[in-house]
């Protein structure tokens, strides 16, 4: 079952590297999108004055109502970067505080609506961290949450969101994998190294599972979710063919043209990046069985077809299609009359 077509969606996150393509693939349905952001003239900036920007800083405020009321959705995307520097313990409580506390202050506003006034769905991001790290095991939607750092903050994340249901919300949380595209993400960290011929599998033989995605299925997911009312509850955002890293070292070798000869054993990785190695490190066997189960078909489902995608003919990083829709956006805004 389907919801009618989307015309007011609120999105936190907006200016990061999914919520830009998000908010383009919104705008390109048609929808009039509300972005939550601690700096709003800067969000209008990146995403297109067609934008309507709000404040709103999720560390200190609840989320504003006055911006929430009357959308049909919000997707919430805001949290600290995981893999941006070393886990020192004040790292560590940005990370849970952006995405637990965050997520608390965004369902206290939907909470504050009018029952008339909240929207119908909160489509709420989390991660594939939450099954910790669990070897070859086959891991769908419906197997237990693991340990670890990031098991515990994604199940804490998670709980918030879901509390969303309590005032009428039907909720839907995207446990996102390895996400590969332009404009940022794992390929803005690789593509670098691997062409300076520093690229290689990481530890363990390179025998644990990676859970990756395209960008453009992530946002399909999310819209996928938001529109088919018999969806709640988690859904894995990863693409249908997790590979290991040795097999995703190579394909990523090959589409640049570059060897990948030296493994990164996993006690160089924890001397360069602390405890952020674990979550390098884990194996994840993810599949989506409810994207699936629901007819979500994937636009790149094998990795080859995804890295050629995004890195192109010759291994150069596409642009980032998000970019370019916002400035025609903003273009064809400033062309309008009065404005």
């Amino acid at each position: 079952m389907t919801t009618p077509p989307l015309e007011r969606a609120v999105v936190s996150g907006a200016t990061g590297f999914i919520g830009r393509r998000l908010v383009s693939a919104l705008r390109a349905r048609g929808a009039r999108v509300v972005a939550l952001a601690r700096d709003p003239a800067g969000a209008r900036a990146r995403l297109g004055s067609g934008v309507d920007a709000r404040l709103w800083d999720p560390a200190a405020t609840v989320a504003p109502v006055e911006a929430l009321a009357g959308a049909q959705v919000v997707f919430h995307l805001a949290g600290e970067p995981i893999a941006d520097g070393r886990w020192t313990a004040a790292r560590k409580e940005r990370i849970r505080a952006s995405r637990v506390e965050g997520t608390r202050r965004l369902v206290e506003g939907l909470g504050r609506l009018e029952p008339a006034a909240r929207p119908g769905v909160l489509v709420s991001a989390s991660a594939v961290g939450i099954y910790g790290d669990r070897g070859d095991e086959e891991l769908t939607e419906a197997s237990p949450p693991g340990e670890g750092f990031l098991a515990d903050v994604c199940r804490a994340w998670e709980r918030e969101a879901l509390a969303a249901a309590d005032h009428g919300l039907r909720v839907v949380v995207l446990r996102i994998g390895v996400v590969l595209g332009p404009g940022g993400g794992a390929l803005a960290r690789l593509v670098p190294l691997f062409r300076m011929g520093l690229g290689g599998r990481v530890t363990l033989g390179g025998s644990q599972w990676m859970p990756w995605v395209h960008l453009d299925d992530v946002a399909g997911l999310a819209l996928h979710a938001a529109g088919r009312d018999d969806l709640s509850g988690p859904l894995n955002a990863v693409a249908p063919h997790p590979v290991r890293n040795r097999d995703f070292t190579r394909a990523l070798a090959a589409a640049l043209r570059r060897p990948a000869l030296l493994p990164v054993p996993s006690l160089v990785l924890r001397v360069a990046v602390g405890e952020v190695a674990s979550a390098l490190t884990a194996s994840q066997r993810v599949l989506p069985a409810r994207a699936e189960a629901a007819g979500y078909r994937f636009r790149h489902p094998d990795l080859e077809g995804a890295l050629a995608a995004v890195l192109g003919r010759g291994g150069a990083l596409a642009p980032d299609e998000a970019a370019p829709a916002a400035a025609a956006a903003a273009a064809s805004d400033a062309r309008r009359p009065g404005a």
